[in-house]
């Protein structure tokens, strides 16, 4: 008997994570449809710098200060509540002339919360930035770049592009590696068309800040431009 019920159990387990074990899509099979974007392949010096899981009333506007110093433009990747909280922080990115990107309601993991829950924080998430930028380009980032071949139609179906980062521009400043780490990894790695992953929440973001000091105006003597990620995948059609 206790081991027909143990066999019960995991199998009541197994069903209860069908969705959550979801296979996640694959970048070889997904990449050519243009639906996923991790980096767009052009002989144009450009780079789109985005910045995650906020808005911060103390980093993002420290940010927004340096892009406008070197008259850079950015991708912002924001979380619904957090946009709910920080309205005119929103504000303050829109009016400097950014992107502002569907990073979903609350940054729950695809993989660990499966497709339902996924589905719902992407379309609160939708209504939120409708209230602010209704006109905005769609671009939906999952968090930890987790997403699944339905999640992926749902997204696209309200017109939506997935936009990951370029594998060799993950800098993981969220781990907090130094100033100067996350400076060198962007620049040694810039190559045109790459899509930077950065943070302006979910965190202390002091070192973000400061690596900008250093990254912007090296990489703008080498010529890069940065530009939206709006921008960016308009040089896709161009060869």
């Amino acid at each position: 008997m206790k081991y027909l019920y143990l066999r019960i159990l995991l199998i009541s387990l197994l069903l209860m994570n069908v969705n959550v074990s979801a296979e996640m899509i694959k970048r070889r099979e997904v990449e050519p449809t243009g639906k996923v974007v991790w980096e767009v392949p052009t002989q144009n010096k450009v780079i789109a710098l985005t910045f995650d899981d906020g808005p911060s009333p103390i980093y993002t506007p420290q940010i927004l200060a340096l892009l406008r110093q070197y008259n850079a433009h950015a991708t912002f990747f924001t979380i619904g509540s957090r946009v709910n909280r920080y309205p005119h922080i929103t504000q303050q990115v829109i009016q400097a002339g950014h992107d502002i990107g569907n990073h979903t309601m609350t940054h729950p993991y695809e993989n660990r919360n499966g497709f339902d829950r996924l589905r719902t924080e992407f379309l609160n998430a939708h209504h939120v930035l409708q209230q602010y930028q209704p006109n905005q380009p769609k671009l939906f980032r999952p968090p930890g770049g987790y997403i699944d071949d339905a999640l992926l139609a749902e997204v696209n179906s309200y017109g939506y592009t997935v936009v990951l980062w370029s594998y060799h521009q993950d800098t993981r400043d969220w781990s907090s590696p130094g100033v100067q780490v996350i400076a060198n990894h962007i620049i040694s790695h810039a190559r045109n068309g790459d899509i930077v992953l950065l943070h302006d929440g979910g965190g202390n973001r002091t070192q973000t800040v400061e690596a900008l000091k250093i990254i912007l105006p090296i990489l703008q003597k080498q010529g890069y431009e940065f530009v939206r990620v709006s921008e960016l995948l308009r040089y896709r059609s161009v060869h």
